[in-house]
């Protein structure tokens, strides 16, 4: 099985791993975490951990997407997600906490009080 990461780059989707090309190895926590997102300039942070799917989370200097997707669907799912025509842009995900499903994609936005979702 391919690796999610060569997926990513078949996919030319260029990024940068926590733990290899940003901050140290055994990076997990969200208190390592976010203030790194904040030392980066304007990242997206794609994540599994259902832990950073929090609306106080939000903040415009980053976007953070929790994919509640299996393991071996990420890369496809972060293509699909950057594909789509609300997040194709950096600055369209600035500033929103995503959540990635099959069935499509909701998020918390600074400035909004309620969740948003929509399909695919």
């Amino acid at each position: 099985m391919q690796s999610q990461r060569d997926r990513l780059g078949d996919f030319k989707i260029r990024f940068r791993q926590i733990g290899f090309e940003v901050g140290w190895r055994g990076m997990k926590d969200r208190n390592d975490v976010i203030p790194r997102l904040h030392a980066l300039r304007r990242p997206t942070f794609f994540t599994r951990d259902e832990d950073y799917y929090q609306a106080d989370l939000r903040h415009a200097g980053y976007g953070l997407v929790y994919l509640d997707v299996p393991a071996d669907e990420a890369a496809e799912y972060i293509r699909r997600f950057l594909r789509h025509p609300a997040f194709r842009t950096q600055a369209q995900r600035l500033g929103k906490v995503v959540r990635v499903r099959q069935s499509g994609v909701s998020y918390w936005q600074v400035n909004l009080k309620r969740e948003r979702a929509l399909g695919w």
